[in-house]
């Protein structure tokens, strides 16, 4: 519709005003594309779902894992949930080893996640805690921020 009214802008600015109509048609077609941006980086944020990668915050040895399955809902994990995921690069001497699958409770997410109080929360990262399958977590410190 912008491009559309530019269009008509721009045939009506040559034969009245001589070239103001070229101002308008940029002016409208850049304002309309700042409006598309913004609409896209508001829908960036989604679910954690499979071949996420995220950053391990404890210090189990891993460094980061990707996510091979979120055990709670179709869509994917938010924060909170827990996931199975694979070690994609730990540290030499830590409890666990590249290539091992590992259980996760998400500690950190991108996507927004709404309280009960109409306050919602929201991470820059995700990031994840390594749990074993009792839900104990294999390490015994965990960096940074987080809720769950």
């Amino acid at each position: 519709m912008a491009a559309n009214l530019a269009s008509k802008c721009s045939r009506v600015g040559r034969s009245l005003f001589g070239g103001i109509g070229n101002n308008l048609s940029n002016l409208l077609s850049t304002s309309h594309v700042m409006k598309c941006s913004h609409f896209l980086s508001q829908q960036q944020r989604m679910f954690i779902q499979m071949r996420t990668v995220l950053k391990v915050v404890d210090n189990s040895g891993a460094k980061k894992v990707m996510c091979i399955q979120a055990l709670k809902g179709k869509k994917g994990a938010r924060l909170g949930d827990t996931i199975v995921a694979s070690v994609k690069e730990a540290m030499p001497n830590g409890k666990v080893k590249k290539g091992k699958v590992v259980y996760g409770v998400v500690v950190r997410a991108a996507m927004q996640r709404g309280r009960c109080d109409g306050s919602e929360v929201k991470f820059d990262d995700n990031a994840v805690v390594l749990v074993d399958k009792q839900g104990q977590p294999i390490g015994t410190r965990v960096f940074g921020p987080g809720t769950a």
